[in-house]
Parts: C-alpha cells; structure tokens; sequence
C-alpha cells in the first residue's frame, strides 16, 4: 500500500517521477501527488483518484527541476482529497515529505506544534513530520539534524524521504518497519518503496534497516545508522529488468501472472531436486542444517493468501515429514502467542517481505530465541533480512494485487520442504524419489491446466450475474477453497464463502438453491468418495456444481453441471493444479464484471500496517 519516488539528477525529475508512480499503481492507491525543486521554490501538485487526475492537472503547469518527490497514497488518515493527498508540507511551504506507514502518536505531536504556533491543513498523521522539520530548522538545526530530531520523537511505522526549499541539493530518507530502497545511478539517485519504480534507471539499489537514514545528493549516497554513524553498504544488484513489470500484451498483469505459472515454478525448482536421490537441495539453509534436525515444531505465520499456502504446507509437512506444524495468521500471533521453545522453528511466508504483521509475528517470535525461516520473493526486503534462513521464490515480481504466481510459487517450496525435512527424518528412498519425480513434472502439467482457460471464460459468461457462491474442498484442497474463495471476493467482489466439504451440512446447506452455485474441488484422492456425497446433497437441493475433477473421472458427471479436468499428480502436489482454474475463475468473473483486476477496490498489495 502507498509507493513513494524521489529523483535528484541530471535529468528533469517529473518525467521520471511520474514514470516511478504508474509502475507503483498496483500496489493499491486513492490519490497521487509530487513536489519538484527548482533553485529556491517546490511546486506542489496533488490529486485525489487516479495518476490520469494528476497528469491532467500537470499538463496544465509549467513545471521544471531536477529534484523531486511523488506518492500515491492509500488512505489510512482522512479520506482520499487533494489535502490528505501527498506530498505533505508545512505552512510555509519549506519541508514537504512523502511518507508510507503510520504515525502513532501523532496526535500528542499535532497537539504540541499547535500550541508552539504550528497550523495544519490535513487530517493526516504524516503532516507532523514536515512541521517537526521545520520546528528544528528554525531553531537553526542543519536539515540533516532536524531530521534526525524530528525522527526521535516518531512512534510507529516509516519510510520517508523530505526535500527542503531552501537546501534543494539534497534528500533525505529514513526507514522502520516501512520498506525503502535506493537506487543509484551514474549523476543521479533515486529512492523509492518499490524497485518496479526505479528499475528503468538503474538496478544497483541499496536497501535500507530499519533505524538508518540516508543523504542523497545527485553524485553521492551517505547512510547513516541511528547514532549517526556513517555507514557502509554495499549495493545489490537486482535480476530482474522492466519486461517483467510490463503486461507483456497481455490485457492484465493478472493474466499475464496466472499464465507465467509454468515458467515461475520452474524457476522456483531451479537447482533445488535431486531427483535420483530423492532429495531437496535447499541451499538457503544449509548453515542450520543440524538445527533443523533437531526441531520438533514448526510454526508457520502468514497474512491472507500466504496463510492459506501455510495451511497447505502444515498437511505436507505433517504428513510426510511427521513433523508438527501450526499455522496462525499474523495478525493474531502476537494477541495469543503459541507454545514455544527451543525445539521449535518459526516460518514467515511472505511475497512482498515486508508485510507488517508477519514481520512483527518474526521478531517476536525471534525475541524468544527460536530459529527462524521465511520463504520470501522479494529480495533484499525485511522479513528476508531478519530470518536466520530461508528460501527466495525466484519469480521475479508479481504485479496484480491478487496474488497468483507467488501463492504456487509458496506451495512448490513448501512441497520442497516437506521433502527435505522428511528425507532428513524418517522418509524413505523410495517416497523420497516419488515425490521428488511428481515435483519436478508440476511445470508441464500447468501448461496443460492452461489450456482450459477459454472453457473457464465461458463458465463465467454463463455465471456472471451470481451474487453468491460456496467453495468445497477437503483435506489438502480445504485451503484451496478458502483461497478460491477469497480471489473471487478480491477481484470480482461476488460474496464467496471457502468450507471444508464435511462441515457444509452444518450449517451452509441452508443457502442451496438453482441461484447459488458451488464451486468444489472433487480430485481422485483419499477423500473422494465422501466428496462425491456432499456433492449429492447439493444437487438433491438444486443447487448448481461447477467442479474439479481428475481427467477420466466419469463417476463427477452424474452430480456436477460443469467440469473442469485437471492431470492427475499426487496428492499432495494437487493443490498446486486445483488452484489454478480457480485463478481464472475469478479473473474471467471480474473481467465479466467490468472491474479493474489489476487494482481491486480497497485493496493493497503490500500491506505495510498493522
């Protein structure tokens, strides 16, 4: 949520900036703002809605300079308007700020520069930052120091950068518990939240921890730590260009993503089976290999889509690495912390590495001494910082808020995982070797599941008007239905409910009829002839089935009204397939409905708040 840019160079700041701005809009924004330097003056220009509102007043302006700062904005304090828009500024018009995260004690802040004079136009908690600057600055404080002081009396969540009116050869940024990354380029810099932002202009970029705070000028980058120590860092450079983060002439990046799949998850494979063996070579975590025996609980904390991938892996690692898992939701972690102890290894899965309850799960979590794992795609972000170990998903960045290629990519490296640590435990040759075979063909068998997508598009067609609909699935496609429930609520906002098939009878059952379809995962595995009885419940109440079902399965023809087949794999690797059409379901829905997939309504794709 929310993406700020700054530029300061040899090139004119806006064009970049803006550029910077449409390639953040997935993230999830309500209104756009950038403020450019120029000698002694900043133009402030801000628009609620789109980055096509701001660009329309832009074209109205003269507007030059080679420093400046943009943001789009997803609404925390105050509604989406031009004055809660950013940048923020203070009365004078000196310090403006771009700013992610949030403030807490902005409050008791507003109050006490109130009563010093300070008057405030905004209902937003980050306009405090740029009054707390120019307090300190005029009471003669470089801006480096009033920065410094300004950010000393900050609670919460920040990633900053602040241009000064009247020190217009410099930018400063500042980071905790708000990702924030630099960019640096021959005569120029560059800071942002999203390196889809500045991948254009350079890919030697520097990421910030928390507590650091840096001084950009166009030839050089000083990053100090919080005792302003001048630090060290070494730059890294990123593996993926600009193609990536377009649509690639696909209509959505949703599209685009869902169809990367084969590619993706080969790419998360990559060097990581052995498959004579039976074994998973997990690189990330070889240094704590003999911990990693030891351990008797893994504990698996996630956010949203990420949760429901850790709901797979507990069944996976239970399963075949009778290894006890536990999976809690981030936010929840910390309001009811489970039973640990040394024995036991924390699990943060998260695209972006930044998501601020998981990571706050993760430290706390780190506080009491146990190891700590992460399956992360973003690299070089906080949550891959933190972990003692962990696993990239190598898949280059997802771009749809919903998540499609990083949620497979989460089950295929869960998969990997069930197999290293059940190899390491009591999984034999042969098991291992099966699973490692089964793994390994997953790519190609997506490729084929692909194939389906015009059928899932005239489903949707026929479905289109549906207010409500009912996922089933059993054992480990249960978390499947909870996912395909939650894409089709996230991209085209029909209420959709996720059950275990078992639990449908209790309660659900009361909602059948000829308006409200199921949707169910029907797979040829242990559970299938009890999913096939609930099945017929449905169907005695007239309740339509759109269902998964394995290729040759003739027995689902007697009960379902639409039947989309998958390959068979084994079963624990189904979730991975059953998934997919699923994908497309909602896609089709959404794009049937006429609604924005890339961005939907409400919704960010990297949620930086608690």
């Amino acid at each position: 949520m929310c993406g700020i840019i700054g530029y300061i160079g040899k090139r004119e700041a806006l064009p970049v900036i803006m550029d910077g701005l449409k390639r953040m809009e997935y993230r999830g924004y309500d209104s756009a703002g950038v403020a450019i330097g120029n000698q002694n003056k900043i133009q402030v220009i801000k628009s609620p809605g789109k980055i096509e509102n701001l660009r329309a007043k832009l074209a109205k302006q003269m507007i030059s300079g080679k420093i400046g700062l943009g943001h789009v904005r997803w609404a925390t304090h105050g509604e989406p308007s031009e004055s809660n828009a950013h940048p923020q500024g203070d009365e004078k018009g000196q310090i403006w700020v771009v700013h992610n995260g949030i403030i807490e004690n902005y409050l008791s802040l507003k109050k006490w520069l109130i009563q010093k004079g300070h008057h405030f136009s905004s209902e937003t908690d980050t306009e405090v930052i740029p009054h707390l600057i120019q307090e300190f600055s005029q009471e003669g404080d470089s801006l480096m120091g009033a920065v410094q002081k300004a950010l000393r009396l900050l609670q919460g969540a920040y990633g900053l950068a602040v241009i000064d009116k009247n020190n217009p050869q410099k930018i400063i940024v500042a980071k905790n518990s708000s990702p924030v990354i630099i960019g640096l380029g021959k005569g120029e810099n560059l800071v942002a939240s999203d390196p889809a932002a500045i991948i254009t202009y350079t890919k030697k970029l520097i990421y910030l921890k928390d507590g650091e705070v840096a001084v950009l000028t166009k030839d050089t980058c000083q990053v100090f730590d919080k005792n302003n120590h001048l630090l060290e860092k070494e730059p890294q450079e990123i593996d993926w260009d600009i193609k990536q983060a377009q649509k690639g002439g696909y209509p959505h990046f949703m599209l685009k993503e869902i169809f990367e799949q084969p590619e993706s998850l080969e790419n998360s494979l990559k060097g990581r089976l052995i498959p004579k063996d039976g074994l998973a070579k997990l690189g990330g975590l070889d240094d704590i290999a003999e911990r990693l025996r030891r351990i008797k609980k893994l504990l698996i904390v996630a956010c949203g889509t990420s949760y429901f991938a850790g709901l797979v892996g507990k069944y996976m690692l239970e399963e075949e690495a009778h290894l006890p898992t536990e999976v809690v939701y981030g936010s929840e972690f910390r309001y009811h912390l489970p039973i640990i102890n040394q024995q036991t290894a924390i699990l943060a899965i998260s695209q972006s590495g930044e998501t601020a309850d998981t990571l706050a799960s993760l430290r706390e979590a780190k506080r009491k001494g146990i190891l700590s794992l992460g399956i992360i795609n973003v690299v070089g972000s906080t949550i891959a910082r933190e972990v003692d170990a962990g696993l990239y998903n190598h898949i280059g960045p997802e771009i749809g808020v919903a998540s499609t290629k990083a949620f497979t990519s989460q089950l295929i490296l869960l998969s990997l995982l069930a197999l290293y640590f059940g190899r390491q435990r009591e999984m034999d040759l042969t098991r291992g070797r099966q699973i490692a075979k089964a793994i390994g063909e997953i790519p190609s068998l997506t490729s084929k599941i692909l194939k389906t997508d015009r059928q899932i598009q005239k489903i949707a067609q026929k479905y289109r008007s549906i207010q409500d609909a009912l996922y089933l699935g059993r054992k480990y496609n249960y978390p499947i239905a909870l996912e395909g429930a939650l894409k089709l609520k996230e991209i085209s906002y029909i209420h959709a409910e996720g059950y275990p098939a078992g639990e449908m009878k209790h309660g659900p059952i009361a909602l059948i009829d000829k308006d409200f379809p199921t949707v169910a995962i029907s797979l040829q595995d242990e559970v299938y002839p009890k999913m096939l009885s609930n099945l017929e419940e449905i169907k005695a109440r007239g309740g339509p089935i759109i269902t998964l079902a394995n290729e040759g399965d003739k027995e689902i023809q007697k009960v379902a009204d639409e039947i989309i087949y998958l390959p068979k794999t084994i079963e624990m690797l189904s979730p991975i397939l059953a998934v997919i059409p699923l994908q497309l379901w909602a896609y089709h829905l959404g794009v049937a409905k006429g609604n924005d997939v890339d961005k939907p309504r409400n919704l960010a794709k990297s949620v930086v708040v608690e």
